[in-house]
């Protein structure tokens, strides 16, 4: 079963984004189920967003980043209250990272290694 990971990256500042709250999803039959919840640390991670001994499943999955929080405590109004990232995790053997590079006024996303 496939492991998951992600970090944030404040492209306007070219640093990690420390303190964003970031909530995973799993989507059901009758709709979204919360798995973890996580705030990234100094280095833009969060290290146990969900514990070393947790696969997933295939299926389709929501990571949500709550970047108004992480904005207004950088004393900055940023366009969009929160970013989230629907994807597929279809390989079970596979790792996955889903990585987010964030500004006030955009953000981008890949997956990455």
């Amino acid at each position: 079963m496939s492991t998951l990971s992600t970090h944030v990256l404040d492209t306007q500042w070219g640093r990690p984004a420390a303190g964003v709250p970031i909530t995973l999803e799993h989507q059901a039959a009758d709709g979204w189920r919360e798995l973890a919840r996580g705030t990234t640390n100094p280095d833009g991670r969060v290290r146990d967003f969900l514990p070393a001994s947790t696969r997933l499943e295939p299926g389709i999955y929501r990571m949500t980043f709550h970047t108004a929080e992480y904005f207004r405590a950088q004393g900055t109004k940023g366009f969009y209250p929160y970013v989230a990232v629907v994807f597929e995790l279809a390989a079970p053997e596979e790792h996955y990272h889903v990585p987010l590079l964030l500004s006030p006024f955009g953000y981008s996303t890949y997956r990455g290694s």
